[in-house]
């Protein structure tokens, strides 16, 4: 997780990153959380279009019952995360292949909430300008 702790540890930025480790999500929680940020986790599996995803963004992340579950909604609730969040997205390449459009919209959105978001993409995916934690 060597990618990773430096990112919980303040020696890399927040952001979003390309990363290819094989820890399982509750070991990646369980670090996440020890380092005092709090976690969330989104299948990208089998959450595979832009409805779909932003759906579990919004119940990995706690939004309110009233999230919107679009682009907006997404950009505001991000604005009141409560504390530091590391965001592990596995399968994001579904969406990045099937939809580029909506994957854009939601990753520029991510990136511009990095002073409260480090979102994780995990697994293979189109090359996509994200740098890499490994």
């Amino acid at each position: 997780m060597s990618g990773l702790a430096g990112v919980l540890a303040g020696h890399h930025e927040p952001g979003v990153y390309r990363w290819h480790a094989a820890f399982a999500a509750d070991e990646v929680a369980r670090a996440v959380e020890h380092a005092g940020w709090r976690f969330a986790y989104v299948d990208g599996w089998h959450h595979q279009t832009r409805h779909e995803l932003l759906a579990a963004v919004g119940e990995a992340l706690g939004f309110a019952d009233h999230y919107g579950q679009n682009l907006d909604a997404l950009n505001d609730c991000l604005r009141d995360l409560p504390a530091a969040t590391v965001l592990l997205w596995d399968g994001w390449g579904t969406l990045a292949r099937s939809d580029e459009a909506a994957f854009s919209a939601v990753r520029a959105i991510l990136s511009d909430h990095t002073a409260v978001l480090t979102t994780l993409l995990r697994g293979d995916g189109p090359d996509v300008d994200v740098p890499s934690l490994d």
